[in-house]
């Protein structure tokens, strides 16, 4: 250490002087020393290992201080090594208590006696330390491991001196950094916090409602209201009823039969052989009602006239009304039914040939769940808004909607009391609408035939809203109140500051048509958005009861905004920056 001290050019003074004696010999030497201009160097120097055993307290202190350790020993004392090994580098390690302080383990000297490699020569291995026991110790304490053959400038400057200097550095860092924490702690402490503002709290959860698109559909079947088609044997005996729309809107088999469609559009020879072998319409039953003249109630007749498909029409027409996508059952219950293999292949190609799109090479994939799911889920909207098959004409704003009372009956539960109860619509083709828009209950109209509805604005959701709770469609009301909440949501604050549209007067007709999930959602919005609510006319329509809400929930807090001023008193009276800012 002295050597290095002398020679490196670092150092700009040096200093040394024993620190204390024991018995007759100092226990440690000080050297002091600036390094890097400024900074202080003091090294306590234990040329003796009996201060271990002499003064616990005192090396334990000195250790425990220490920012570097430096441990050397010569590579010709075998004993002292030992010794060192086995009863201080311990001591050492329990001095440090687990702190992560650098440690340099210099074994100095030249080997005075090569140790032989022979196995039987066990004497020349006891004069010296050998290269491995000392990388061995150095691996046992987490160490850095050096041998200087000699006190020369390159063992002492260029070896030892720069890996001594390489730990300075790192040291010297680690305080600055210390210090710098320690700086702004005490900052920290001394300087006022600026408020804390706390999270909104969460809105409420909206769950949308599953679709029953297809069961409303298949159960229009069971209670058969307004069936307008009736299906005979060649026996005259009567097997089912349907209705019209949904036959048509899955098979061009039917359209043929109805005459939605004729020959001449269809352009597949194979669709009407099919139609002109399965199936007979009875001459006149298929005329159509004028407009001011009651709906016929007598279903259209029409004759099967293929026995085995006759007897299996039922299953049929499940498969067709519960969204023509259960392939495999029908498989099975025609199979059950017949019990024949040659009949129940016969049938299911006579279903496949109904099912059959014109130009299309009929094929069982064809006929797989996603591909005719989809065939029946699209079709249905070809009659929305048309007159064709079409049995009651809604009058509104002067203008008139076609529908389907099939469809009608089976999506709404009002309007299948309205069709089927001793009401004044149930007896007449046209049925006056009053209350709506006619591009609202357009829009109404078309959920009902596609299960699928797509608002323009959120006004246009909010009256849509209103048709459904007056026909009490729920789900529809469900898909308006998220459609809405959706397009608040993605509002820019900006946006919302400066929109003329009225979320106090969305929140009153929530409330007055029973939406009550959406005018929740609307409170705690308004509340969630404060500054900018209360800021406007608006505002002030709230009730006592929603006002009283409003304040007991808002974001930010009447609480955070005093203690902001506050600290902007402070701030501007300091005349320092905002930390925040």
């Amino acid at each position: 250490m002295w050597s290095y001290l002398r020679r490196s050019a670092l150092i700009s003074e040096i200093d040394s002087s024993p620190s204390a004696e024991h018995a007759r010999s100092p226990v440690t030497t000080e050297y002091q020393a600036c390094i890097f201009g400024n900074v202080r160097l003091v090294v306590h120097d234990c040329p003796l290992w009996d201060i271990f055993d002499s003064d616990w307290y005192t090396s334990r202190s000195l250790i425990g201080g220490a920012d570097i350790i430096v441990i050397k020993y010569s590579v010709n004392d075998k004993t002292s090594f030992q010794d060192l090994k086995d009863s201080y580098v311990p001591m050492i390690k329990k001095a440090l208590n687990h702190c992560s302080v650098p440690v340099i383990i210099s074994a100095v000297g030249a080997r005075k006696n090569v140790p032989c490699t022979c196995p039987l020569c066990t004497l020349d291995r006891r004069n010296c330390v050998t290269t491995s026991e000392g990388v061995q110790l150095a691996k046992e304490f987490g160490a850095t491991y050096l041998e200087l053959h000699a006190l020369n400038d390159f063992y002492i400057q260029k070896y030892f001196g720069g890996v001594l200097e390489y730990f300075m550095i790192q040291s010297l860092n680690q305080k600055s950094s210390e210090k710098m924490k320690k700086r702004k702690k005490a900052q920290k402490c001394h300087r006022v916090q600026p408020p804390q503002l706390e999270q909104p709290e969460k809105m409420p959860i909206l769950k949308g409602e599953a679709s029953h698109y297809d069961s409303d559909l298949h159960n229009l079947l069971f209670c058969c209201q307004c069936a307008d088609v009736a299906f005979y044997s060649e026996d005259s005996s009567k097997v089912v009823e349907a209705h019209k729309v949904i036959l048509c809107s899955v098979s061009h088999v039917f359209m043929l039969l109805f005459d939605v469609k004729s020959p001449a559009d269809i352009h597949d020879p194979s669709i009407l052989s099919t139609a002109q072998s399965l199936f007979a319409v009875e001459a006149g039953a298929g005329l159509a009602a004028p407009h001011d003249v009651p709906p016929c109630s007598v279903p259209v007749r029409v004759v099967v006239k293929d026995s085995v498909f006759c007897s299996c029409l039922s299953d049929i027409l499940h498969f067709i009304y519960s969204g023509a996508f259960q392939w495999e059952r029908l498989e099975e219950d025609i199979k059950k039914k017949l019990k024949d293999s040659e009949k129940t292949e016969h049938v299911l190609e006579k279903v496949k040939c109904i099912l059959k799109t014109p130009g299309k090479v009929n094929s069982l994939r064809d006929c797989q769940s996603h591909q005719i799911k989809r065939l029946y889920s699209t079709s249905l909207r070809l009659f929305f808004n048309t007159p064709v098959l079409a049995d009651v004409i809604f009058t509104i704003q002067g203008a008139t909607v076609p529908a389907h009372r099939a469809v009608l009956v089976a999506r709404c539960e009002v309007m299948a009391a309205m069709f089927n109860g001793n009401y004044l619509e149930a007896n007449s083709v046209l049925v006056p609408v009053y209350g709506v828009s006619k591009d609202t209950f357009l829009s109404f109209l078309e959920y009902l035939y596609t299960d699928s509805c797509c608002p323009a604005s959120i006004l246009q959701a909010m009256s849509l809203l209103i048709c459904a709770e007056m026909y009490q469609v729920m789900r529809l009301q469900h898909i308006c109140e998220l459609y809405i909440i959706t397009q608040l949501q993605s509002m820019p604050s900006r946006e919302l500051a400066s929109t003329s549209l009225s979320i106090v007067s969305l929140l009153k007709k929530a409330k007055f048509h029973n939406s009550d999930c959406l005018s929740t959602w609307l409170l705690h919005f308004i509340a969630t958005n404060y500054l900018i609510f209360s800021q406007k006319p608006e505002f002030q329509d709230l009730s006592v009861e929603e006002r009283n809400f409003v304040e007991m929930h808002r974001w930010p807090s009447n609480m955070y905004l005093k203690q902001l001023a506050e600290y902007r008193n402070y701030i501007h009276s300091q005349k320092c920056h905002c930390t925040v800012m």
